[in-house]
């Protein structure tokens, strides 16, 4: 791809696009500080609050068992994020410019129809983690939550002026809170450290059992984020590469990977985390854990938690929800500009696409807060269905990304090796098939529950 051709179609993110230097000839820790940040973007949408009911209940009803699968969606996750970051660096374009260029015009506002809905999706379990928080820490009434999240979408817009840097490094501590939070709420409940162990070996049963089965191909399905590897093939281009420099271009996409990598490792183990917690707590106990109210007042419950139940566990649990859903908010909204931008080349002002992005997601959970009077539980019926928006968008999203990091056309010697063809596109097989179960599953629960 010529590099006049890369400059005509735009480049992805503009603002910030090779905006932060990386130093020549340095060594590879000095190398790595300065690539470390795009991975810990990606890594939050690991770990946003549509996932943690699920690894909760997994650990609750099947203790340690579940492991094993949080273990193989992390490594699916980082083979398909590793392509992203090297798609977007070696071509200087991300997935949905990339996607667009080679389909048609309607073909491409199909796609971009179906991608949009992911991100709303996306943005809608935030919102309503980040409302719930905050109801639960301040006690303020749902909906003025979640009315309040609308306007943290002013808050991107003034750390965009600050520079990319300050963005992964804010995001960064809102990652760490959750981290420590559940590594503390976990030390707390003592969990047995040698089922834990064996937990990460899969069993017979996780396929035989037909209710391990629905909870695994909840993790597993609910895991790889379509916005993500929009998202990743992006944000790889903030640092500054001569890409007709062969030896810069290898380093990018070295250290971009290791990056990619060991930030996703974080969400692997906050993942874990949510599910040995839930099988240290609430594992062999009566209590219905399918809300985020009834979490935080079950760790307030000595009935349930035992010895160590406490308002400060429950106070953290909303703390670390309020994290997730704020840090998933911010990767979010740039996922939604990409997205626009790559697919019907709007250059909009900033504002104007942040306030789009935001108000498409937050007007649907408004609608649903006020016909159901800001029932909580209702509401949460509405992140479930969310769910199904994300696993009808990803193959549109991860067949094309093993289409494009494979060809030797666009990537040259940076195409995939032939094992991680195989490997990806076992990977794309496998997401594919148990997320078309998992919306035959869901739909059906939801229609049954109206």
């Amino acid at each position: 791809m010529a590099e006049h051709e890369i400059e005509h179609v735009g480049k992805s993110l503009d603002e910030v696009n090779g905006s932060v230097e990386v130093p020549k000839n340095a060594g590879f820790w000095r190398t790595l500080k300065a690539f470390t940040g795009p991975g810990i973007l990606i890594a939050v949408g690991y770990m946003d609050p549509g996932n943690w009911i699920t690894s909760i209940a997994g650990g609750a009803q099947y203790k340690y068992r579940l492991l094993a699968v949080v273990l193989l969606s992390s490594l699916i996750a980082m083979l398909l994020q590793a392509m992203a970051s090297k798609l977007g660096i070696v071509t200087g374009k991300d997935l949905a410019q990339l996607t667009r260029e080679h389909t048609n015009k309607s073909v491409g506002i199909i796609l971009w129809v179906i991608a949009e809905l992911a991100i709303m999706a996306t943005d809608i379990a935030e919102i309503i983690g980040s409302g719930i928080a905050i109801q639960l820490l301040f006690g303020i009434p749902l909906i003025v939550g979640i009315l309040i999240t609308a306007m943290d979408v002013l808050l991107l817009l003034l750390l965009m002026r600050l520079g990319f840097r300050k963005i992964e490094a804010i995001v960064a501590t809102l990652v760490a809170v959750i981290l420590i939070v559940f590594a503390y709420e976990v030390f707390l409940a003592k969990p047995d450290v040698g089922g834990i162990l064996m937990g990460y070996l899969p069993t017979s049963s996780i396929i035989t059992n037909h209710g391990m089965l629905y909870l695994t191909l909840g993790i597993v399905g609910a895991t790889v984020m379509p916005h993500d590897l929009y998202l990743g093939s992006s944000i790889s281009q903030t640092r500054r590469v001569d890409r007709k420099n062969r030896k810069e271009l290898a380093q990018a996409v070295r250290f971009s990977t290791i990056d990619s990598n060991l930030q996703l490792f974080i969400a692997f183990i906050v993942n874990s985390l949510l599910l040995i917690l839930g099988a240290a707590l609430f594992y062999g106990t009566s209590s219905h854990l399918g809300r985020f109210a009834e979490l935080f007042a079950s760790l307030n419950n000595p009935a349930i938690v035992g010895a160590i139940a406490s308002p400060v566990l429950s106070m953290l649990f909303a703390v670390a929800l309020l994290s997730s859903g704020q840090s998933s908010t911010i990767t979010g909204t740039l996922a939604g500009q990409i997205v626009m931008e790559g697919f019907v080349r709007i250059k909009a002002p900033l504002w104007v696409q942040r306030l789009i992005t935001r108000l498409l997601s937050v007007t649907p959970v408004l609608i649903f807060a006020v016909i159901y009077k800001g029932n909580e539980a209702k509401i949460e019926d509405l992140l479930t269905l969310s769910q199904v928006f994300l696993s009808v968008a990803l193959p549109f999203a991860v067949v094309p990304l093993v289409i494009f990091a494979s060809s030797k056309k666009l990537m040259g010697e940076f195409a995939n090796k032939m094992w991680i063809k195989i490997a990806a596109w076992t990977a794309t097989a496998v997401l594919v098939a148990l997320n078309l179960y998992l919306i035959v599953q869901t739909l059906s629960e939801f229609f049954a529950s109206l």
